[in-house]
């Protein structure tokens, strides 16, 4: 397949673009039919059959979809397995992180995937390379012109102050998010580590910062805190609807536990 040619991931210079129209908070949720926070369980792929297994447990307890993360192997290994997915649940609304590669790289494969015959809705990088000082936004901007002409139409959900990633300072959380907006569908946060909260204040201060557009976050959120992050737009989570102890394998009894509470939040427990 082509798409597993690394030449697939060098890239020329795209002429200049942003999203100005960026997409409101409540059209984000329509598109998945609900009121309250979208629900999109992470997945941690080792193989195919383990990853349906999984869909089946996520799908029959009515998230919206999923993400797709590869923390065991490299892209060209993660390929296959995301177009035998796709295969297989055709009508799955799917997103995808290939780990620590940000939209310079990501979205051109993305643009393979599709002219292959495997459309991916979204696309997640912990790092959308956002500054929260000064006017110059050049690797953002640098992403924006890849993502425009790459034949990729799906989503971006941008990490921006998001764990593991370069320090940013709390007085900046808001700064950052503002800035993140005309560079991304969906601005996407974290608590400062896999499975651990995010402080209420950063999440008020990303409102702030993003007024009107989504939010996402992608730490920490369990049944029994997401009322606690009603303001947030979508909940994408693993550790807190896994089993206990598992990386791996959804819980459907926590993930069902969830799924109610998010109800409640849109109105329609």
């Amino acid at each position: 397949m082509a798409i597993l040619n690394k030449s697939a991931f060098v890239l020329a210079v795209r002429p200049k673009t942003r999203n100005l129209s960026f997409m409101k908070r409540n059209e984000f949720k329509a598109r998945f039919g609900t009121s309250g926070p979208v629900v999109l369980p992470v997945i941690h792929v080792l193989d195919t059959q383990r990853t349906l297994e999984n869909i089946d447990v996520l799908t029959q307890a009515g998230a919206q979809g999923c993400f797709l993360i590869n923390h065991d192997f490299g892209v060209v290994d993660f390929l296959p397995i995301i177009c035998q997915v796709r295969a297989a649940r055709p009508d799955l609304w799917i997103g995808l992180n290939f780990l620590a590669i940000t939209g310079v790289h990501a979205f051109p494969v993305l643009g393979h995937l599709k002219r292959d015959g495997c459309p991916i809705d979204a696309y997640w990088a912990d790092d959308a390379r956002i500054e929260e000082h000064g006017e110059t936004q050049a690797e953002a901007e640098e992403m924006a012109r890849i993502r425009t002409t790459c034949g990729w139409d799906g989503l971006y959900f941008g990490g921006t102050a998001f764990k593991k990633q370069r320090a940013v300072s709390p007085d900046d959380y808001e700064a950052s998010a503002r800035n993140a907006v005309p560079f991304m569908d969906v601005v996407c946060t974290s608590g400062v580590a896999t499975g651990q909260e995010a402080d209420l204040g950063k999440i008020d201060a990303f409102r702030r910062g993003i007024g009107d557009a989504p939010m996402a976050l992608a730490s920490g959120v369990t049944p029994d805190n997401a009322r606690d992050y009603a303001d947030v737009d979508c909940f994408m989570v693993a550790t807190g609807i896994n089993h206990p102890g598992s990386f791996y394998d959804i819980d459907p009894t926590r993930l069902a536990a969830l799924m109610a509470v998010v109800k409640e939040i849109g109105g329609t427990a």
